[in-house]
């Protein structure tokens, strides 16, 4: 899950960042709204938690190009402002949910969750791909029912795969996926990360097809073999 922090406040940010990629989520963080607002065109965030007061552009600017996009990822804003105005102005322009601060963390990543959790029951939060499932709540995957040991970068890998069955994805849409946007993967470490995941998949009859030229293609699991496929809603 990437979660994009909008806060000018450099102690306060760093802060947000270390606990949501405790909590594991990719974080990315930017100090003003103008750059927010030209990231949020070009990247795909499941959450943003956005600042108010910001340099450039405010919060609520930066909310309300969102929404005229059709950008419906959840949004948390952080205030300071307390009047009711201000926080009824938020939640009209699109927001999902605010924190005055100061806050707790333990509160902000309680309501970060339940975004997330309340944005990802319009999706697929338990896929399951043969003998392969993912459990995107839990966060648990399965192999012919034993649990996989993936670290993040492959979690996040195979999950962009399964939310992508039969589609062509190529190099930079996985990159987009997996890595934060002020971080630097090649293209030769997007091979190895496949390279790796087919490792523990293939010998499950799961193959992750290189289409040369355009980039990587994970096959639906033809209905006919033992235990179809099957995508559904937990």
């Amino acid at each position: 899950m990437r979660v994009l922090i909008v806060e000018d406040d450099a102690l306060l940010a760093d802060g947000l960042v270390r606990t949501f990629a405790a909590q594991g989520f990719v974080a990315d963080r930017v100090d003003n709204g103008r750059t927010a607002d030209d990231l949020l065109r070009r990247e795909p965030f499941d959450l943003v938690v956005l600042d108010v007061g910001l340099p450039g552009l405010d919060g609520f600017e930066v909310v309300r190009r969102a929404r005229a996009r059709q950008q419906m990822m959840p949004v948390l804003i952080l205030t300071a402002r307390d009047a009711v105005q201000d926080r009824v102005h938020g939640l009209n322009l699109g927001a999902d949910d605010y924190l005055l601060k100061p806050f707790d963390l333990e509160e902000l990543m309680a309501r970060a969750n339940a975004l997330v959790r309340r944005s990802r029951a319009l999706q697929q939060d338990r896929i399951a791909h043969g003998p392969l499932e993912m459990d995107f709540v839990a966060r648990r995957c399965y192999l012919d029912g034993q649990p996989m040991d993936l670290p993040l970068r492959e979690w996040t890998l195979l999950e962009f795969l399964l939310r992508n069955v039969e589609k062509v994805v190529n190099k930079e849409q996985i990159i987009a996926a997996v890595c934060r946007w002020d971080e630097e993967m090649s293209s030769n470490a997007v091979e190895v990360y496949v390279s790796r995941l087919r490792a523990k998949l293939e010998p499950h009859g799961i193959r992750i097809r290189t289409v040369r030229g355009f980039g990587y293609l994970l096959h639906a699991w033809p209905a006919d073999r033992a235990g179809g496929q099957r995508q559904s809603a937990a």
